[in-house]
């Protein structure tokens, strides 16, 4: 099995949220955890994002119709 791992520039630029965003929802259960790459280096895997971004994507799209 084939794994993409993207590091926080690349996760700041998909998601869209800062750095302090980005750790502040994985504090609270809403984001996907990083995966230790190293000592000091963590990055996250491509697919979790990207499932996280379709249900943020989804949830807009549900809140959106019923407001109409």
């Amino acid at each position: 099995m084939s794994y993409k791992i993207i590091r926080l520039p690349e996760v700041k630029n998909k998601t869209g949220l800062s750095r302090s965003t980005i750790y502040l929802s994985m504090a609270k259960g809403n984001f996907p955890k990083t995966i230790s790459l190293s000592e000091r280096a963590v990055g996250w895997l491509d697919s979790e994002i990207e499932q996280w971004l379709d249900k943020r994507i989804a949830a807009s799209k549900v809140a959106n119709n019923e407001s109409s």
